[in-house]
């Protein structure tokens, strides 16, 4: 995650020591939380960063990773989200977990027998309604097709290639390309659109590579070479207004 940002002129800094929260808040733009890795010292710091984030109004995004694996990782996802974030990802199988829908998914991957069109809408008017409780939070599952959700509109977002499944951190990148937009002033669902669609695109800028290791390398190198081209020609997908 700190690479990719790097490569795409963000600044990052990792910090779990919760003593050293206030100053940081105070140079820092956004904030990622993410549950991959849990302890209680852990759930202790992100909840306080959490919190934090909340009292001073600064743009959080919050990773539901392995969302439904345990119930000790939902109570901490359940906190986190508890606090309003600007931003709740996660595969489109940790979402439905999160909005108490059946799911297939094993461990932190999604299940393709949860992407099918009518599992899609499903999942969209799911999201819809949690908007009802979370009205600034904008939710963000990710699989074959992306789903983006607000209060007011949905996105199905259609970029990208299987390959981008198969190596380890990729929704974790996309995760810290939304906080670097909300951090530098690009608004709420706009962010989203923008950091999922550009990492999608720079797969697709990837895929003709031969061997996984080396797409892998190559999408990392399109984060940088990709912003020099006019890569929202090749965004795909639609929109739809709830209003």
């Amino acid at each position: 995650m700190a690479n990719a940002l790097l490569y795409v002129g963000a600044k990052p800094i990792m910090a779990s020591d919760e003593r050293e929260f206030a100053e940081l808040f105070q140079q820092t733009d956004s904030l990622l939380l993410n549950i991959g890795h849990l302890s209680k010292t852990r759930e202790k710091s992100l909840v306080a960063a959490a919190e934090l984030a909340k009292e001073l109004k600064k743009p959080t995004v919050v990773d539901l990773v392995g969302y439904g694996v345990s119930a000790v990782r939902n109570q901490v996802g359940r906190l986190l989200v508890a606090a309003e974030p600007t931003v709740v990802k996660g595969n489109i199988s940790e979402l439905r977990n999160f909005c108490g829908l059946p799911s297939q998914a094993r461990g932190v991957d999604g299940s393709p027998l949860d992407q099918s069109e009518a599992a899609l809408e499903e999942l969209t008017l799911a999201l819809q309604k949690l908007t009802v409780d979370y009205p600034r939070t904008i939710f963000l599952a990710t699989g074959s097709q992306d789903l983006v959700v607000d209060q007011k509109n949905s996105w199905r977002l259609q970029n990208g290639v299987p390959e981008l499944d198969r190596f380890t951190g990729t929704g974790d990148v996309v995760g810290a390309l939304i906080a670097a937009l909300l951090g530098s002033g690009v608004v709420g669902a706009a962010a989203v659109v923008s950091a999922v669609s550009y990492f999608n695109c720079c797969g697709e800028a990837a895929k003709n590579q031969r061997g996984l290791a080396n797409f892998r390398q190559e999408t990392l190198n399109q984060l940088t070479l990709l912003m020099e081209t006019e890569w929202t020609k090749g965004v795909k997908g639609w929109q739809r207004s709830w209003i």
